[in-house]
């Protein structure tokens, strides 16, 4: 089998980060970026193209792009038999969009990986493996704190606002606080802005705090992680008690989920699919008995 020659959509910071992971795979190829619109023919000394047919062959592409234009731009490239994965991230609309983009990659004869980056993502595979391992029991997934990139993006584009940041505060047992930095365009109403954010789906259902700041840039962290545990019981024997903690970059770590998912693809049938319906194995480079070999 030649490489996989994949397309990065969009040029954000799960973009750039994209590149650098399909660029260090061995067994891909960077067919291109695709953009909206163009500066110039390149960015840093890569194909750059507003249509993804100006790339060739292109076998998966990596929708780095705004949950809410998630959707609409998987249905395109799986309509064109170019499978896709992103890195869609309401995990209450994860079902609805796995149906729908399934009959989209089964008439396309692709396939579309849903929800993939760490949360949804592989923080789903680690809450399914926590669960098959104690089956009775409560898990708590406590994120941050740090970034939340998706939350960041809708506070900016809410009127009014020139940039903003979300953060993630644990509370404990899965329980969250947001605070949103906003940086304000000229003429625009606090108290409207403030407003418009805490009305907003991503917000509506944590506490959410809103602060006015003369420059986000200055705040800017991309650390994230996350702490799950589960207490529970395997069997009939109580008291089992796991854990799962990580710090990262979020950008780097979800590109990276994001072109092991690509792989994926590769191997298997054409649909939708989230993270926790893939082997994990076809996850990783190379043949499969080298891998269980060495990991098992």
């Amino acid at each position: 089998m030649g490489k996989i020659r994949v397309a990065v959509v969009g040029w954000g910071n799960v973009g750039k980060h994209a590149v650098e992971a399909v660029l260090a795979a061995p067994d891909m190829e960077l067919a291109g970026v695709v953009r909206r619109s163009l500066r110039s023919g390149q960015e840093d000394g890569l194909k750059t193209v507003t249509d993804i047919n100006e790339l060739g062959r292109v076998d998966v592409a990596l929708l780095c792009t705004p949950t809410r234009a998630v959707e609409a731009e998987a249905a395109r490239y799986l309509g064109m038999g170019i499978s896709t994965v992103d890195s869609f991230d309401i995990h209450s609309d994860i079902v609805e969009l796995r149906a729908k983009l399934g009959a989209a990659a089964a008439a396309g004869k692709a396939v579309a990986v849903v929800a993939a980056g760490w949360d949804p993502g592989s923080d789903s595979v680690v809450r399914a493996l926590m669960e098959s391992m104690a089956p009775g029991g409560l898990t708590y997934t406590d994120f941050g704190p740090g970034m939340s990139m998706g939350h960041s993006v809708v506070a900016r584009s809410v009127a009014g606002v020139a940039d903003a940041l979300s953060l993630t505060i644990p509370q404990g047992t899965g329980v969250h606080r947001r605070l949103v930095y906003v940086q304000l365009q000229d003429g625009a109403d606090f108290e409207a802005v403030r407003k418009s954010i805490l009305a907003d789906p991503y917000f509506c259902n944590d506490d959410t705090r809103v602060a006015q700041v003369d420059n986000v840039q200055a705040l800017l962290d991309m650390g994230h992680g996350v702490s799950m545990s589960r207490k529970g019981v395997s069997g009939q024997t109580h008291n089992q008690l796991l854990n799962f903690n990580m710090r990262i970059n979020n950008p780097a770590l979800t590109s990276q989920i994001m072109v092991s998912c690509a792989r994926a693809c590769k191997r298997l049938a054409f649909g939708a699919y989230t993270m926790i319906e893939i082997p994990v194995v076809d996850l990783l480079p190379g043949e499969r008995e080298g891998h269980i070999h060495r990991l098992v």
